[in-house]
């Protein structure tokens, strides 16, 4: 408070202190302040009147009263006085200090108010409204997406190429679906439908993991083509991607033959490993795509333009125009989506178990399942661009099949582009030592039946895998560690290592790797990839999979992509 010494002082402030009496501490002391913004013309109390009036109000016994001390310019402020004084002082000291606490939190609070926006004419204040946008199916000139009701950047990755050129790829939640259809037997193949051109036209591709590039027949002329589902697609001039394009180097990074750079075209040679091949050139023409949450896009996407097949590849062209390549390569589809930001680099497919066939895929990861999944991390090479992991030990049943050598790992690849799964020599061999047993079980071995290369035929009539499931054991993958307890495990059932054949025998749809690739990988094929959601997450190096029926709402793929064939649903 101001000095009485003055004939003008106002009194600003009065804070009271009352202290409770010496018989009954337990009542406490009690702390009033009173503020005055203006002079108030009426007479002010004297404090002892005021503190009167408080002790009335607050006890019946009469306090001290509060005494004030005149102000002393040469008087300098010591703790130590204040301590050694009064007790009276000593909680006037502390009366004010809390007064002059509350005042500055009074001001701050309103300072931080009035941060906040202008006032009404109520005096309420404003409110900023925030816009939330939903997720972008098409990369876009907005710079933000959606995620959880959260505007955040998009992730903007600069990667490297071994090449020099540097390409930017942006992180989108956006995933395009894509229905299977196809069998393992008898037609060897699942296929799903991209639409390519300018205007857009459909065309049947083989769905393959184990694939970089994506190619389909062309009319160039072909030298040697397959009767194909549509028509063959025909290029210009203008598609044809030159030599020196960065993708080109990518595909002929592993092509034996080089080509010279006065080309104007980029010519590719692909050889499969049932020792099929493809040859042709690159081509970059529009690809037209529909996202889960229904946007269409279309972009510019470089695939080959084959005209010269040759080997058993050209049994699967009857029902097909060509291959989707799926493989962690740059020149694969998931690749180019993802680096132009509209999918993330992940893909997966789910082909059915059942006799119907068919299934769907993803490139994206909106059809991740959320829990249940199993993930091994994936295993690099120098040479190839394949999914594959390592593997530690195969047992039929409890029997353990033995690997070639003395090694102790083994790689896996999954590839959806085989029909059937190939084991390395000696655990073939142990295989099919172990299947030994069921001829005495009521199946005979036959060579009849050339569908594969082993075939049994039973005494009772066999309709499918559940007549003889019984007879057979199930094939244990085991993966991370050489304990059993603590292993990652990959089953396969007898259902995905057998088929009927169309003469009614039961046969074994794994074979013999010695030729297939090097000789030294295990090869999950098709049939063993039934029944399982099987995930390639490029973004986090690793390959998952869990059991499920495969089925897709063909309502919703109807609804979303309107120019899918009935036949594919």
């Amino acid at each position: 408070m101001e000095s009485d010494q003055s004939p003008h002082a106002q009194i600003k402030g009065v804070v009271i202190i009352s202290l409770p009496p010496p018989h009954n501490p337990s009542l406490g002391k009690t702390i009033t302040a009173f503020t005055f913004s203006h002079p108030s013309p009426q007479p002010q109390p004297s404090l002892q009147q005021t503190h009167q009036h408080q002790s009335n109000t607050n006890s019946q016994h009469t306090d001290p009263p509060l005494q004030s001390h005149p102000s002393n310019p040469e008087l300098t402020f010591s703790f130590r006085r204040l301590f050694h004084s009064t007790p009276v002082k000593l909680f006037s000291f502390f009366g004010v200090l809390l007064f002059a606490l509350f005042l500055y939190g009074s001001v701050s609070s309103t300072t931080t108010q009035e941060l906040r926006g202008p006032k009404n004419d109520d005096g309420a204040p404003n409110s900023f409204l925030f816009p939330l946008f939903p997720k972008f199916g098409v990369l876009g000139p907005k710079d933000v997406k959606l995620r959880l009701g959260k505007v955040v950047q998009k992730e903007t990755i600069l990667t490297q190429r071994n090449d020099g050129v540097s390409s930017v790829a942006v992180a989108v939640d956006s995933s395009s679906v894509f229905p299977v259809s196809g069998n393992v037997y008898p037609d060897g193949l699942y296929f799903t439908i991209l639409r390519v051109g300018n205007p857009p036209k459909s065309y049947f591709l083989d769905v393959d993991t184990g694939s970089d590039l994506t190619w389909m027949q062309c009319d160039a002329p072909c030298r040697s083509c397959g009767k194909g589902a549509h028509v063959l697609y025909k290029p210009t001039r203008s598609n044809v991607v030159p030599s020196l394009d960065a993708l080109c180097l990518d595909v002929q990074k592993n092509q034996k033959n080089g080509h010279p750079e006065s080309l104007q075209q980029c010519d590719y040679e692909i050889q499969y490993a049932d020792h099929s091949s493809s040859l042709g050139v690159l081509i970059r023409d529009e690809l037209h795509l529909v996202t889960t949450n229904g946007s269409k896009t279309k972009l510019n996407f470089v695939f080959g333009c084959g005209y010269d097949q040759e080997g058993l590849l050209l049994n699967t062209l009857a029902k097909t125009d060509g291959m989707m390549g799926l493989s962690r390569s740059q020149v694969s589809l998931p690749y180019q989506l993802a680096s132009k930001g509209l999918i993330k680099n992940v893909i997966g497919h789910c082909l059915s178990n059942d006799d119907v066939g068919g299934g769907y895929m993803f490139l994206g990861d909106d059809f991740v399942p959320f829990w249940g999944m199993t993930w091994v991390p994936m295993a690099y090479s120098h040479t190839s661009d394949l999914y594959q992991t390592e593997i530690l030990g195969i047992n039929y049943g409890n029997c353990p099949l033995r690997f070639d050598g003395q090694s102790k790992i083994v790689k896996v690849i999954f590839d959806s582009g085989s029909s059937y799964t190939y084991f390395t020599k000696q655990a073939y061999l142990d295989l099919v030592a172990s299947l030994n047993e069921i001829s005495g079980l009521g199946l005979v071995q036959i060579d009849s039946d050339t569908t594969l290369p082993i075939c049994w035929q039973a005494n009772f009539p066999i309709k499918s895998v559940k007549d003889v499931k019984d007879y057979f054991k199930t094939l244990t993958f085991r993966f991370g560690s050489k304990w059993w307890i603590l292993s990652t495990l990959f089953q396969i059932p007898p259902e995905g290592y057998l088929i009927i054949s169309k003469k009614g025998h039961v046969c074994l749809g794994i074979l013999d790797g010695s030729n297939v690739n090097d000789g030294s990988s295990i090869i999950l094929g098709d049939i063993s990839l039934r029944g399982y959601s099987v995930v390639y997450d490029n973004v986090k190096q690793k390959i998952g999979w869990k059991r499920t029926d495969c089925d897709m709402p063909s309502k919703r793929l109807r609804k979303k992509n309107n120019f899918i064939p009935d036949s594919m649903l």
